[in-house]
C-alpha cells in the first residue's frame, strides 16, 4: 500500500494502537518504538505488505528483514527451535536479541522476510508499546529500523519523520527508546556453532555465557541478517573515526574526555554512548559543517556493538545500499 498522505503522529494509547493495528490489517506500514530503536512495522505473513516496508526503505531486496513474535510459542511456528535456540529465548526474551534460525517450511510468512534465504530473523521484543501492537493484531510483524535504507537509525518519531515523512502510513510516539542501539543478532549453525551476525546490546560474553564458546564472525561473505552491509547506518556525509581534535570543516562527536560539539558521554559511560549514538549522528548530519569526526569509543564490550555501527556509517557506500 502505498501512501498518499502525511503521516499521522498517535501515542501508542488505546487509541493510536487501534488506529495502528488497522493499519497493519490494512497492509499498511506503522512506525512503532522498540527498547533498541523505532522499527517500520508492516505485517509479515503477507508479501504486499513486506513490499510496502521496502518501497518506504528504498531498502534492497537481499536484505532480511526481522520478524518480531510476542513470545516464543509464536516464534516456534516461523522456525525450529533448538535446545540452543531455548536457551537463549528463556535468557533474553523478551529483549534486545535477535536469533537467525531455520525457516519452517510450513511457515506462514512472506518469502521477502527471508530475503531468499532458509532462515528467519526472529525477535521478541520488550518495549510495552511494540508488545501491546503485536497482541492487538494477532500478527507477525516484519519490523526494520524506520529510516530509508541505510541511513541513521531512528531513536525518536521526529527522526522518523525527518527521514521517511510521508512514506511511512503512521507513527506511534513513544519518546526516546531506551538501548539506542539495534538488537544483537546470532545466527545458530547446524554443526551446533554459533556466529554472532551483529553485535548489539548483548555481547558475546553474555551470549557464550548461555551457549558457550562459538564461532563469533561478526561478518559474513553472503547476507544473513539485517545489518550487514558493509555501508550502513550513514549520515551523508564522510565520516572521521578515532579523532581527539577536530579538523577545519568537521563536526565532532566526543566521548569522555574529548569534548565536541556534542557528546556520547561525557563521562565515558558505554552504555549511555550507546543510547545517544544515533541522536548525535543525526544531530551531525543537520549541522553545517560537511565533515563528521568521532571521538575514540573503547573496542570492549557495547563499545564493540558502537564502533561497528560507525565503520559501518564511516564506509563508502555499496551498490545497491
Amino acid at each position: 500500500m502505498e501512501p498518499t498522505k502525511p503521516s499521522k503522529v498517535h501515542l501508542p494509547d488505546d487509541l493510536g494502537l487501534a488506529v495502528a493495528a488497522q493499519v497493519i490489517a490494512q497492509g499498511g506500514t506503522v512506525a512503532v518504538p522498540t527498547e533498541t530503536v523505532y522499527g517500520l512495522a508492516a505485517r509479515a505473513d503477507q508479501d504486499e505488505a513486506v513490499a510496502g516496508i521496502y518501497r518506504a526503505k528504498g531498502r534492497p531486496d537481499f536484505n532480511p528483514l526481522i520478524v518480531h513474535v510476542p513470545d516464543v510459542t509464536a516464534a516456534q511456528t516461523y522456525a525450529l527451535f533448538d535446545d540452543r535456540a531455548k536457551a537463549l529465548a528463556q535468557a533474553f526474551w523478551p529483549g534486545p536479541l535477535t536469533m537467525v534460525l531455520p525457516r519452517r517450511k510450513d511457515a506462514a510468512l512472506a518469502a521477502a522476510v527471508s530475503a531468499g534465504l532458509p532462515t528467519v530473523a526472529l525477535r521478541c521484543p520488550a518495549h510495552l508499546a511494540m508488545r501491546a501492537l503485536l497482541l492487538r493484531c494477532g500478527l507477525p510483524l516484519a519490523a526494520p529500523s524506520a529510516n530509508r535504507s541505510g541511513g541513521v537509525s531512528p531513536t525518536c518519531a521526529a527522526h522518523v519523520m525527518d527521514s521517511l515523512g510521508n512514506r511511512v502510513d503512521l507513527i506511534l510516539d513513544g519518546g526516546e527508546t531506551e538501548r539506542g542501539l539495534e538488537s544483537t543478532i546470532v545466527g545458530l549453525r547446524d554443526d551446533g556453532t554459533w556466529a554472532l551476525l551483529r553485535p548489539g546490546p548483548l555481547t558475546e560474553t553474555d551470549i557464550a555465557g548461555v551457549l558457550g564458546a562459538g564461532s563469533s564472525a561478526v561478518y559474513s561473505a553472503r547476507i544473513e541478517a539485517p545489518g550487514q552491509l558493509a555501508s550502513h547506518y550513514a549520515p551523508g556525509k564522510p565520516v572521521r573515526l578515532n579523532v581527539t581534535e577536530a579538523r577545519e570543516g568537521e563536526f565532532l562527536i566526543g566521548f569522555g574526555a574529548v569534548v565536541g560539539q556534542v557528546s556520547l558521554s561525557g563521562t565515558g559511560d558505554l552504555a549511555q554512548a550507546a543510547a545517544r549514538l544515533y541522536a548525535c549522528l543525526h544531530l551531525a548530519a543537520a549541522a553545517p559543517e560537511r565533515l563528521i569526526a568521532v571521538a575514540p569509543v573503547p573496542d570492549e564490550g557495547i563499545g564493540s556493538a558502537i564502533n561497528d555501527r560507525l565503520q559501518r556509517a564511516a564506509a563508502e557506500p555499496q551498490s545497491g545500499s
